[in-house]
């Protein structure tokens, strides 16, 4: 037996056709998202596996259709999948091979559902973005857009108890993530036409869009990277209390999920202006031992569960 049938067995997932809803899902991911899901399959409990795996999915499809295309074509097309999510949330039905899965996932994560229709609530954040003004402007999009999104996933690992305390430290860890993601991939998003720089940050550094197009080599472009990145390195820092409100099990995946994310932020750093150029990646060898170090976390902490 294969160690996703395991996976799937252990979730009770026993329908072959939803556990072929489920693999298909699982192979989506495992393609446009590796490091992460290479990360659930070592370090969460296999019950959990299946359902944070579709969720993931729920999110890449749904993106995928605000960020392709013609603004119009997006809009139409994620007027349809709203409805159709809504509606099976609703009926809990549907014949869509994403939605199915889905569906069973919140059957066995009840909140689930509330996080998706929030997300889908303000899913629009996205498809209407044109660029933040100013640092309030940003801001914004987290609590409409980022964090909802990220909750639909961070709900599955979320604790019993402190929900308040929970949603704000998931909302430090996605404010420094998503600042983190939009410095990181200027060099992306400015030949896509994209800016998601706060215009008043580059106005407070004497920086231009045309320096950062032509990845102009300036104390300024330099300032005002090491500004927004070392923001992101301790908003991301602040977030580990994340760590101590989930459940034990839980907690390699967490801090797998952060340290990531700050070893990302020190390459940036390290890379300069040169960042224009292409994003920064940390070393591999650095995130293969994180990886396994977290792994031992998580056998040591399966072997105790068994013995007791």
């Amino acid at each position: 037996m294969s160690t996703w049938n395991r996976v799937l067995d252990a979730a009770e997932i026993r329908s072959p056709h939803l556990r072929s809803d489920f693999t298909r899902q699982r192979n989506l991911v495992r393609r446009y998202k590796p490091q992460h899901y290479v990360a659930t399959r070592l370090l969460l409990p296999r019950a959990l596996i299946p359902h944070v795996v579709v969720a993931t999915a729920f999110m890449h499809h749904t993106d995928n259709l605000l960020d392709s295309g013609p603004r119009r074509a997006r809009s139409g097309a994620f007027d349809r999948w709203n409805d159709e999510v809504r509606e099976a949330l609703g009926t809990r039905h549907s014949t869509h091979p994403l939605i199915r899965p889905l569906l069973h996932a919140v059957a066995t994560h009840p909140c689930l559902a509330t996080h998706v229709e929030e997300f889908l609530d303000g899913a629009r954040t996205d498809l209407n973005f044109t660029g933040f003004a100013t640092e309030a402007a940003f801001q914004h999009y987290i609590d409409q857009y980022s964090l909802p999104a990220f909750m639909v996933i961070a709900n599955l690992l979320a604790p019993t108890a402190d929900p308040d305390g929970y949603r704000s430290a998931c909302r430090r860890y996605i404010d420094g993530s998503q600042r983190l993601d939009f410095v990181n991939d200027l060099s992306e998003d400015l030949r896509d036409g994209r800016l998601a720089i706060p215009l008043d940050a580059m106005e407070r550094h004497g920086v231009t869009r045309t320096d950062l197009e032509h990845a102009r080599d300036t104390a300024q472009v330099r300032a005002l990277l090491q500004d927004l990145l070392g923001e992101a390195r301790r908003t991301l820092a602040s977030s580990r209390t994340i760590t101590q409100l989930v459940p034990p099990a839980h907690r390699p995946l967490v801090r797998t999920l952060i340290a990531v994310e700050e070893r990302t932020a020190d390459a940036a750093i390290g890379k300069g202006a040169a960042l224009l150029s292409a994003p920064a990646r940390p070393p591999v060898p650095t995130m293969i031992a994180l990886l396994l170090g977290e792994y031992r976390h998580a056998w040591s902490l399966r072997r105790a569960a068994k013995a007791t």
